[in-house]
C-alpha cells in the first residue's frame, strides 16, 4: 500500500489534534534520515516519528524507543537550538500533497517571538525533511541535494525553498464536475489510471478502490464509460473528498491469512474477502503494519535456500515421474505382444516363408487380427520375439509399477515441505524444516553430525465457536507429533484430500461429540493451511485418529487411513479466533 496523501491527511488530522499548542520537549536524530520529537501537549507526552529513508518515508505517533548516537548528528543539534521548547501552531497538508508542514513558534536570542516551519516532503527516494525560516529560506535539511544531484531544484542552507514540482494534478479540494469533464474524462487511458494520475493525494490502490465503489472495471478504458459509470464516478470522488474534510476516518489493515495485505484510511470494499482489522489510529496501523510485514518479510529472506532447495527437488522429482508414467503407458503393448506370440505357436503353419503379415482368428475375442512377421525370420522365430518383448515390457511393468508410487510419495513429501514453508512463522520453524531436509537426504548437514539444538516451534493453536481446542502441524515433524503423540485416539483428525496440507487436530475433552460448527471450522483451517488455500471450495477428510496407520519407512508427515468422512468448505478461517500460546 502506498504512503499515499489521504494516509498523511488522517495523520495530520490527528497531530494537529493531539500536537497543536504543545512544547517540543526533546529532539532526537536516532538515523541519518530520521527524527523523533517529543512533545508534551495536556499533560500529556507524544513521541512522532519522522523518516525520510529512501525505502521507507513514513511519518507517525510512535511508543517505542530507539537507541540514539552518543553525539548529535548536527541537524539534530540546530533544530534543538531553534526550536527546543517551541510550541506547536500549525499543522498542515497543502494541496493534499504527500507534504506536512509544521509550523513552530520559538524565542530567538534576544527573546523576541518568531517563527519556523518543518518541511516534511514524504516522496520515496526524494523524501527529506526540510527546516525554514519566515523568509522561506532554507535553514537546514536532513539531506542537502545539490544542483549535481537534481537539476529540477537545490535544497541547501540559504536558498529559497521551492516546493516539489507539481506534475499537473489537481487536489480533491479542487474537483468539479467540469473538470471531470474536461480532463479526467479525456484521458486515453484506463479508468485507473486516469484517477491517481491526475488527482493528488489518490494511490493506485486507492484508485481501484474508488472505481470498484463506482462498479466499474479499473482496467477499462476511460472511453468506454457510460453516463450513469462516469456519474458514478463522480460521485465516489465527492464521497472520498466528504470523508476527508469530516475526518471520517476509519484506519485498518487488510490480511491475506495471517499476513498483512495492505492498510488504508478508510475501509476497503474490494477486500470484504479478506481479514480487515480496524485500529484506533493510523499511527497503529502503520506502526503494526510495518511491524509485523518486516516479520513476514524476514522469514522470507530467511528462508529463499529452503525453498531453492525444495523448488529445485520439485522440479526434478516432477518430471522423473512424468518420465516414468510416460514409460509405463509404453508397458501397455506387453499383452498385445502375448497375444501374437501364443496366435503364432497356433496358427504359425498357415505363414508361408518370407510372408510379412499372418491373418488369423483371435481365439480371445473371435475376431481377425493381423500379426506383423520379420520376413527374414520362420514363424517360431517371430513367435519368440514376440515373447520376448513381452517379457522385457512385463518386467518393466513391474519395476515401473513400484518406482512410480515410490517417485509419488517424493513429490507428494516435496509438496508438503513446500506448503510448510509457505506457512513458517519463525526462525524455529525454518529449523524443523531443514533438519527434515537433512534427514531426508536433500541438505548434508555441515560441521558436526549431531543434530543443531533447536527452539522450540510451536503448532498453531485454535479455539472453536463451541470451546473445543483445535491445532495446526506448521510442518510434518509437528504433523507426525499432533497426530501420534499429542491426540488421543477419539479426537478428530482434518486433512485437505489428496493435497499438500496441515494435520488438524481437534481434541474431545470430555464431550462425546463435536457440533457441526466445530466440524465445519476445523475443516476451513485445513483447507486454510493446505496448497488450495486460494481454491473457492477444497475438499477436506476428517476421521478419529484412532483411524490412523503410518507405514513403516514413511516420510515424515504421512499417514493412511480407510475410514473418513468427507466435506466441501471454503478455506476462509477469519472468524477462527487463535490463540497464542499452546
Amino acid at each position: 500500500m502506498a504512503f499515499d496523501g489521504v494516509v498523511i491527511a488522517n495523520i495530520v488530522y490527528d497531530m494537529n489534534r493531539l500536537l497543536t499548542g504543545g512544547r517540543i520537549y526533546k529532539i532526537y536524530q536516532p538515523e541519518a534520515d530520521e527524527l523523533l520529537l517529543v512533545v508534551k501537549n495536556n499533560k500529556e507526552t507524544y513521541r512522532l516519528l519522522i523518516s525520510a529513508g529512501a525505502s521507507l518515508p513514513l511519518i507517525y505517533f510512535t511508543t517505542k524507543t530507539k537507541a540514539n548516537p552518543m553525539t548529535a548528528p548536527n541537524f539534530c543539534m540546530l533544530l534543538r537550538k531553534y526550536i527546543s521548547n517551541g510550541r506547536i501552531i500549525e499543522i498542515t497538508q497543502p494541496g493534499m500533497e504527500r507534504i506536512v508542514e509544521i509550523t513552530i513558534e520559538h524565542l530567538n536570542e534576544l527573546g523576541d517571538t518568531c517563527r519556523k516551519k518543518m518541511v516534511i516532503e514524504i516522496m520515496g527516494k526524494h523524501s527529506n525533511i526540510i527546516f525554514i525560516d519566515e523568509k522561506n529560506m532554507i535553514i537546514d535539511s536532513i539531506k542537502h541535494i545539490s544542483n549535481q544531484v537534481s537539476s529540477v531544484r537545490e535544497v541547501l542552507p540559504g536558498k529559497t525553498y521551492i516546493a516539489p514540482p507539481g506534475k499537473g494534478k489537481i487536489s480533491l479540494n479542487d474537483l468539479s464536475a467540469e473538470w471531470m469533464e474536461n480532463t479526467l474524462l479525456v484521458k486515453p487511458v484506463s479508468v485507473q489510471k486516469a484517477v491517481y494520475g491526475s488527482i493528488s493525494g489518490i494511490s493506485p490502490v486507492l484508485a481501484n478502490e474508488i472505481c470498484y465503489r463506482a462498479d466499474i472495471d479499473g482496467d477499462s478504458a476511460v472511453a468506454s464509460l457510460t453516463p450513469v459509470q462516469q456519474s458514478s464516478l463522480y460521485g465516489e470522488l465527492v464521497r472520498l473528498k466528504n470523508q476527508i474534510e469530516t475526518h471520517a476516518f476509519s484506519p485498518n489493515i487488510i490480511y491475506e491469512g495471517k499476513a498483512p495485505k495492505e492498510f488504508g484510511a478508510f475501509t476497503f470494499s474490494m477486500f470484504s474477502d479478506l481479514t480487515i482489522e480496524e485500529y484506533p489510529s493510523i499511527s497503529e496501523v502503520l506502526e503494526t503494519f510495518y511491524a509485523q510485514k518486516e516479520v513476514v518479510t524476514r522469514i522470507r529472506q530467511k528462508s529463499v535456500d529452503l525453498r531453492h532447495i525444495v523448488q529445485n527437488a520439485l522440479e526434478r522429482t516432477a518430471k522423473k515421474y512424468d518420465l516414468q508414467l510416460k514409460q509405463l503407458k509404453d508397458t501397455d503393448k506387453k499383452e498385445k505382444y502375448k497375444i501374437y506370440g501364443e496366435l503364432l505357436h497356433t496358427y504359425g503353419y498357415e505363414a508361408a516363408p518370407h510372408q510379412k503379415e499372418l491373418k488369423c482368428i483371435n481365439y480371445y475375442d473371435g475376431k481377425e487380427i493381423t500379426i506383423p512377421l520379420d520376413p527374414d525370420l520362420n514363424a517360431m522365430e517371430n513367435a519368440k520375439k514376440y515373447f520376448d518383448r513381452y517379457g522385457k515390457l512385463k518386467r518393466t511393468y513391474e519395476a515401473l509399477s513400484t518406482l512410480t508410487k515410490e517417485t509419488f510419495a517424493e513429490l507428494s513429501h516435496l509438496e508438503s515441505v513446500s506448503n510448510a514453508l509457505e506457512i513458517a512463522r519463525d526462525e524455529n520453524d525454518l529449523a524443523m524444516i531443514k533438519e527434515e531436509l537433512i534427514e531426508c537426504g536433500y541438505m548434508k548437514r555441515h560441521g558436526r553430525n549431531q543434530k543443531k539444538r533447536q527452539g522450540k516451534s510451536k503448532p498453531l493453536h485454535y479455539i472453536s465457536s463451541d470451546g473445543f481446542h483445535m491445532y495446526v502441524g506448521k510442518n510434518n515433524f509437528q504433523n507426525d507429533e499432533l497426530s501420534f503423540k499429542f491426540a488421543n485416539g477419539k479426537d478428530m483428525w482434518f486433512h485437505a484430500k489428496k493435497m499438500a496440507g496441515s494435520h488438524v487436530i481437534v481434541k474431545l475433552g470430555t464431550a462425546n461429540e463435536l457440533p457441526d460448527r466445530t466440524y465445519e471450522e476445523a475443516a476451513r483451517l485445513a483447507a486454510h493451511y493446505s496448497k488450495g488455500k486460494n481454491a473457492p471450495k477444497v475438499e477436506v477428510d476428517y476421521t478419529e485418529r484412532r483411524n490412523l496407520k503410518k507405514p513403516p519407512q514413511a516420510k515424515p508427515g504421512y499417514v493412511i487411513y480407510h475410514t473418513n468422512y468427507s466435506m466441501l468448505i471454503d478455506p476462509d478461517i477469519s472468524s477462527i479466533k487463535e490463540i497464542s500460546d499452546l
